[in-house]
């Protein structure tokens, strides 16, 4: 255990010790490496993996394959405030976890050197046993930086929800506490993961406490939307209210719910064969039990749930309203509407419908009843946690989430038709899976960008946990296509693949000494020999901060290649002996940029008449050339 020396002097003496200066705040070995590991620069870019992709013209969402923080830098600026969700779910540390290691003051060499351990794309992976010395600091570190990257990609009415167990939840909390706010803070949710059952029984028998809970930390963007827009999510519940026992008559006037169901024919002769009678009269104490034995008394509630009510006190909004006496009366204020209904006695008091709370839940198995509004304890998960393993096809065991509970968070956290979904720990996939379900069922159109290292996975036939990811996407989104055929409509189950890798560019900044004479012919173009005319246009696209998933369009312009994004948000063209010909073409459609290969010009001087013709025929286009 390592030995605080300031406070060792201060325990040892009489007098407050002179120290550093103090304050509340979260502090660990290698938080400044960390902040510096978030704001440095990288020379990477981002592949398109066509091959690798589903519907990739098309889609909308994105699948990232590679280091999430070089992920999180090369969308800064494509997708800055951009956002409206963030879900992850990184490791729980538990000491068995891989975590990130992000190194940045020695050489790639000298690092793998070091650490020994690396994968087959070079990715930087090293464990974390809990005996390390830097157990939560490591950790720490690797989420700061994270953590302060992807608050710039939110949205100012964005909400982050970061799944964890008892282990770091603390820690993330505080650290969730300083890069988005402490008065961000929304809530933590409880969720119901696991039961004590099986081996945690024994355990539970021999005095140990059970842990049957995950949290959920919630935090929004800014301040100043201090409310979620979200859809309450409905529990059922179970027993019947006899605070509901009012009935509203055809006139307005309000009776007994009891004397209608005595006089119904079918619901009166169940109530007086099972003996439900309490001196002649039925009571709703016994509603109960009557519905546990007569299907007629279930069809009659069900069917009339907007007449079955109870009386509560009437809201603030409604003081100085009058109603007449014993009757039911609409009152609109705050953009719902109210019934009220005055009492013998002169007190105005507010009228609940059964209806209001007679829904459909959000169970794991959903059914029509009585519900209640779901707070910060998400029960019954661990009934989903039985079929985890299968949901989306895919082998893939290591702290899997079920798609219900993603869904749920998405519905409960965010309510809006559309926006992005992002997810930087993706695992198996199973955000995408939840956002392509949630569109199927509410017709809704959100996107999601997801990020996944290529770690390899544990037992399975697979060369990286990336592959699984699209694997699952690619099964799941073709089963929510299958669904909705014979509804005749159609939900975008692609993703366009993507890659983090070395820029595109050739490093031609060198000095004269460190070039080998072989090489100057290879100098003649900056571009590396492995590049496609798609590379490039991706980091044109990142550099120009236009969003990854912008369609795209190839036109054959003077018998040149031409790529077009969005319509003439930019237009590309890569090819060899660029003619004047070509760039009138492009200039009279006037897109707001265009780029072409420096090289593909014969010389400085038609790149330079290129520039002329922009600002002659279409003077507010970006004209650059790579």
């Amino acid at each position: 255990m390592a030995v605080d020396f300031d406070l060792l002097r201060q325990e040892l003496s009489d007098y407050v010790v002179e120290g550093p200066q103090e304050r509340y705040r979260l502090d660990w070995p290698g938080k400044r490496a960390a902040a510096f590991a978030a704001n440095a620069p990288i020379a990477k870019t981002l592949r398109p993996m066509r091959e690798e992709s589903v519907d990739f013209d098309t889609t909308k969402n994105l699948f990232i394959e590679g280091d999430n923080l070089d992920a999180l830098k090369l969308l800064q600026e494509s997708y800055l405030g951009k956002v409206k969700l963030i879900y992850i779910d990184p490791p729980y540390n538990t000491g068995k976890d891989f975590i990130y290691a992000d190194d940045f003051s020695e050489t790639s060499a000298e690092y793998l050197t070091r650490s020994g351990q690396t994968n087959s794309s070079g990715a930087r992976l090293i464990a974390n046993p809990e005996s390390h010395g830097r157990f939560h600091s490591d950790w720490l570190s690797m989420m700061y930086s994270r953590l302060k990257l992807s608050r710039n990609l939110l949205s100012d009415d964005g909400v982050v929800l970061v799944s964890i167990d008892d282990a770091e939840s603390a820690n993330m909390k505080r650290l969730l506490d300083e890069v988005f706010g402490e008065g961000n803070f929304i809530d933590t949710i409880a969720v119901e993961m696991s039961t004590t059952s099986g081996p945690k029984t024994v355990n539970a028998q021999q005095g140990t406490i059970v842990k049957n809970v995950e949290f959920v930390h919630v935090y929004r963007r800014s301040v100043e939307f201090d409310r979620l827009p979200h859809t309450p999510l409905l529990d059922g519940v179970e027993g019947y209210d006899t605070h509901y026992s009012l009935w509203k008559n055809e006139d307005g006037s309000l009776g007994s719910l009891a004397e209608q169901m005595l006089n119904n024919v079918y619901v009166g002769s169940d109530i007086r064969t099972y003996g439900l009678l309490e001196r002649g009269s039925f009571s709703v104490n016994n509603m109960e039990r009557l519905l546990a034995v007569s299907a007629p008394a279930k069809k009659f509630l069900h069917e009339n749930l907007d007449k079955i009510a109870r009386v509560d006190r009437a809201p603030v909004s409604a003081s100085g309203r009058h109603t007449t006496v014993g009757r039911w009366e609409a009152f609109e204020t705050d953009h719902r509407t109210y019934f009220l209904t005055t009492l013998a006695n002169g007190n105005l008091q507010a009228v609940i419908p059964m209806e209001l709370n007679f829904r459909m839940s959000d169970d794991y198995k959903p059914r029509f009843g009585r519900t209640v509004i779901r707070g910060d304890l998400w029960k019954g998960f661990h009934q989903d946690m039985g079929n985890v393993t299968k949901e989306g096809g895919t082998p893939y065991e290591n702290g899997k989430k079920p798609v219900r509970l993603i869904k749920q968070l998405i519905r409960w956290a965010n309510n809006t038709q559309d926006g992005i979904v992002m997810d930087f720990f993706a695992g198996s996939g199973t955000t995408a899976h939840a956002v392509m379900e949630l569109n199927a069922e509410d017709g809704a159109n959100r996107q999601f960008i997801l990020v996944q290292l290529d770690e390899e996975p544990d037992g399975a036939n697979y060369s990286s946990i990336a592959e699984i990811t699209r694997l699952r996407m690619g099964r799941s989104g073709q089963r929510v296509r299958e669904g909705l055929k014979a509804m005749e409509s159609s939900v975008d189950v692609g993703f366009r693949s993507l890659r983090v890798d070395s820029s595109n560019m050739i490093d031609v900044l060198r000095t004269p000494d460190a070039t080998e004479q072989q090489e100057l012919a290879f100098l003649q173009s900056n571009i590396k020999e492995d590049r496609t005319t798609e590379d490039l246009l991706f980091q044109v696209m990142l550099g120009w901060g236009l969003e990854l998933a912008m369609p795209i369009s190839v036109e054959q312009i003077e018998d040149k290649e031409v790529f077009v994004v969005e319509d003439g948000a930019l237009y590309a063209c890569f090819d060899q002996h660029i003619s004047p010909a070509v760039v009138h073409s492009i200039a009279k459609r006037q897109p707001l940029r265009v780029v072409f290969r420096d090289s593909g010009f014969a010389s400085d001087d038609a790149r330079i008449n290129a520039e002329q013709v922009f600002r002659e025929v279409s003077p507010a286009t970006d004209v650059k050339a790579i």
